[in-house]
């Protein structure tokens, strides 16, 4: 008895290896050449608003930006306010536009001026991450509005069809975005307790590659 249920645990044990050996298998097909950026998309969908993973070959050139956050752009606010961080000429015209929205747009645009010192666009983009502090009275981070402002800036190019996503603006209907980019990072947002600067609800950092020679 003792020896058939040690030929039984042997059999499973195999079989496992065996259908681990074959996912190895698959996912070797996922490695990437010397100077290859491959970015893993969610499947069936034609336009996601980021990938699901990015692999990069060993002689890939990246740049690695630091956090950043908006710039306090609006001279109608009081220093130091959430409002202070943002440009009221970037949402003009639209409605319903929150503070975290509002200031991400800013973020976005700052990153963009980052990665042009670097020699880099917003299209070199393959991971991100972003954090959020609460706007204040809310009890959870504006998750909503930095999608929106996101938006703006990234993912918003259809795969398929290869033209621009109309995206929105606060409650404003849809319509072309401030940046027409088809790059998807990687990317994570988290809720955070504070951010370095007092009035400060979004930081964002990425992580650009540099196009083949």
């Amino acid at each position: 008895m003792k020896r058939r249920t040690k030929i039984l645990t042997a059999t499973a044990l195999t079989g496992t290896l065996l259908t681990g050996g074959t996912a190895l298998a698959d996912a070797r097909g996922w490695w990437p050449g010397p100077k290859t950026v491959r970015v893993m998309l969610p499947e069936g969908q034609t336009n996601p608003s980021i990938a699901n993973g990015v692999a990069l070959g060993g002689e890939v050139a990246v740049y690695q930006s630091s956090g950043l956050g908006p710039t306090a752009l609006n001279p109608s606010a009081p220093a130091g306010t959430p409002e202070s961080f943002t440009d009221p000429a970037l949402t003009e015209g639209a409605t319903g536009v929150t503070i975290t929205e509002a200031q991400a747009l800013v973020v976005l645009r700052n990153i963009k001026t980052n990665l042009e010192a670097a020699g880099l666009t917003p299209a070199d983009v393959i991971t991100m991450k972003a954090y959020l502090a609460n706007p204040p009275g809310a009890e959870i981070a504006d998750y909503a509005g930095w999608n929106r402002a996101y938006r703006q800036y990234f993912a918003n190019i259809d795969l398929k069809s290869h033209e621009v996503v109309p995206v929105p603006m606060g409650t404003s209907p849809a319509k072309a975005p401030l940046l027409a980019n088809n790059a998807r990072p990687a990317r994570v947002s988290t809720e955070v307790a504070s951010l370095p600067v007092q009035g400060w609800l979004v930081e964002v950092e990425v992580t650009a590659r540099y196009k083949k020679r």
